[in-house]
């Protein structure tokens, strides 16, 4: 699921399902570190697939890389694979439009866990410029 990416010193890929499933195929390469030990900072670089018809990044796009940014981040900071759970709420908020040239970043912050729920938060941003805020909830599945 992690591999040290070796274009992107520092980074790690995640990687969850296959090829022709949706993190990878719409999403496309997504990369993920440490910013801190309260911190995990998750990468992807737009492309034309994910654009509106203003040019931008799609709200849409934002709100999906969002959604699997609260996993991978909170599987770095707890040190648990939770790409298993599903998402039980999720809320955003858009303070600027997203720049399709530029790699585009969810830094997530876990608030708090408990024996089957996560609760998350966190910004998206490019370079120094916020694009949005946002938090979820996450419940944690258990494999038979």
């Amino acid at each position: 699921m992690l591999t040290d990416h070796p274009d992107y010193p520092g980074w790690q890929e995640w990687r969850v399902g296959g090829e022709k499933q949706f993190n990878r195929a719409v999403l496309g390469l997504m990369l993920v570190r440490l910013d801190d030990a309260h911190r995990a900072r998750i990468r992807i670089f737009p492309r034309e697939l994910l654009s509106n018809s203003l040019g931008a990044i799609h709200g849409g796009a934002i709100l999906s890389f969002i959604d699997v940014a609260l996993f991978a981040g909170s599987s770095l900071l707890l040190g648990k694979n939770m790409a298993n759970g599903v998402t039980v709420e999720l809320g955003h908020q858009f303070f600027a439009p997203g720049d399709i040239s530029r790699p585009l970043d969810a830094v997530v912050e876990v608030m708090r866990e408990t024996g089957r729920m996560v609760f998350a938060r966190g910004e998206v941003v490019q370079d120094d410029d916020l694009i949005g805020s946002f938090s979820g909830i996450l419940r944690k599945i258990r494999r038979p």
